[in-house]
């Protein structure tokens, strides 16, 4: 992958660090302001570790008022902010600077209303994934995105990102589900979008925000859309003895009209690890989806019949349908757990990229023909159902050069989805990762688009200002943007 520089800080703002943080600690209540160099070193990263940065401060608000107490400061003062959620964030999205403040989220943990009649929940952006549904569970509903992180990563996250998950199939992810936002802007405004509806008039600009990683305001309130809980569901394990047979019968699945709740993939690499970690009881062979249904009884039947009908033309190896809620839990153990299990076997890369699911087949093949190129392992494990795929690269950090073979590895992964009509990415957000790698998808007329609307939410680049964009083609616009301040 394209070397992963960030620009050197700013002397000015380095030579106002005391200044910056006594405005800063008179603003706001002294528990708030993080400023001890050996604690901001606990958000010199997220979960992209390769690369770290202590930041010049971390501000840790616990309501809106705060954050765009911090935020004006900050505007006013000329440095730069990095949101930051849960830290979940897999691409370096929320990497900091030595010259900016880190405002995180993950105080706002209030449930602030649940309106199960009209079908929504309004909740702090601190609050994680899981505990939306958790809160909802006795009223019989859910939230449907759930990230594999959703133990951990918080609904700010899941915005900025535009997250989804093993259900994002049949239910959407979090743009399809996000009805409306209160979000501080880069001057410290407050902004109220949307709100207990789906859907209004004039320009989508709740749309433009998720999925925006940051870089046009931080998002302190959110209304979301609940479910009711299904009747029914149902999964099923289906063992393939070649990853292009599985990669397969996921394309026939989705031509033939049936849209299961989850299609997710596992190869032979990643069952070594989560059969070792979960003891899954998943079969041994080259690759293995889990698809699960929902319903009544009778559609469930119906559906799990259709499916293995496509299954056995192409020779399944296992086919397992659960029969209670013990063995369900026991076929979603291992794919909720992958990611951790896979650490098991050494350092690895977690890329994302999307492509259309009747190029997977195709994929799968390439990137283990890569995979020998490089002569570093990798593992698939990904929601087949969108062709929402996460390659883990494995290397050892330990030896000379494996790191950057293996961000070269994954630099070649993300062209190989994009040249087969796919995209960089699919949840994870382009952050540092994928940055330099965005003019293989766009041309310069749609990045100068996009740099644009930036600078109408941003007009100094201060929120984010290295994410998302390479560094050349931004530079014209980060270097206007100081000019004007």
């Amino acid at each position: 992958m394209p070397t992963l520089a960030m620009p050197a800080p700013d002397p000015d703002i380095l030579a106002r660090d005391s200044e910056i943080i006594e405005r800063l600690l008179a603003a706001l209540p002294h528990d708030v302001v993080i400023s001890d160099p050996q604690e901001t070193r606990a958000y010199e990263c997220d979960a992209l570790t390769a690369y770290r940065c202590a930041p010049l401060a971390v501000v840790l608000p616990r309501t809106t008022a705060e954050v765009s107490t911090a935020m004006a400061i900050c505007n006013e003062m000329g440095v730069p902010v990095i949101p930051r959620g849960a830290g979940t964030s897999l691409a370096g999205g929320a990497l900091p600077t030595a010259d900016s403040v880190v405002i995180g989220t993950m105080r706002l943990r209030d449930i602030l209303e649940v309106d199960t009649a009209n079908r929504f929940i309004r909740v702090q952006t601190g609050v994680t994934n899981l505990s939306v549904s958790a809160e909802l569970e006795a009223s019989g509903f859910f939230y449907a995105p759930d990230p594999s992180s959703q133990l951990a990563c918080t609904i700010a996250g899941n915005i900025a990102m535009n997250s989804g998950g093993a259900h994002c199939l049949r239910y959407g992810v979090t743009t399809n589900n996000l009805m409306g936002i209160r979000m501080v802007m880069a001057d410290g405004g407050i902004v109220d979008l949307g709100g207990p509806f789906l859907g209004g008039g004039g320009l989508d600009i709740l749309g433009l925000l998720c999925g925006s990683e940051g870089q046009l305001a931080i998002v302190t309130e959110a209304t979301l859309r609940i479910l009711p809980k299904p009747e029914g569901a149902r999964p099923m394990l289906i063992g393939f003895d070649s990853a292009e047979s599985a990669g397969e019968c996921v394309a026939r699945i989705i031509r033939s009209g049936l849209l299961p709740v989850a299609i997710e993939y596992m190869d032979d690499v990643c069952l070594r690890a989560v059969d070792a970690f979960a003891n899954a009881g998943y079969p041994k062979c080259a690759a293995v989806l889990i698809v699960e249904v929902e319903g009544s009884e009778e559609e469930i039947l119906h559906q799990i019949g259709r499916i293995h009908q496509i299954a056995a033309e192409l020779n399944p190896v296992e086919f397992r349908t659960s029969r209670n809620a013990d063995e369900s839990l026991a076929i979603w153990k291992g794919r909720k757990s992958a990611f951790g299990a896979m650490g098991r076997l050494g350092d690895y890369l977690c890329l994302d990229g999307t492509v259309p699911v009747s190029k997977l087949p195709y994929t799968l093949k390439r990137i283990g023909e890569l995979s020998r190129e490089y002569g570093l392992e990798v593992a698939n494990v990904f929601h087949a159902g969108d062709g929402n795929m996460h390659p883990l690269i494995l290397f050892n950090a330990n030896e000379p050069g494996e790191l950057e073979r293996a961000e070269a590895f994954g630099a070649d992964i993300l062209r190989l989805c994009v040249d087969v009509g796919g995209c960089l990415t699919g949840e994870h957000g382009v952050g540092i990762e994928k940055r330099d790698l965005m003019t293989k998808q766009y041309t310069a007329d749609d990045l100068a688009i996009q740099m644009e609307v930036k600078s109408v939410f941003d007009a100094h680049w201060q929120l984010n200002p290295t994410k998302v964009f390479p560094l050349e083609v931004s530079k014209p616009y980060r270097e206007r943007a100081v000019s004007s301040s």
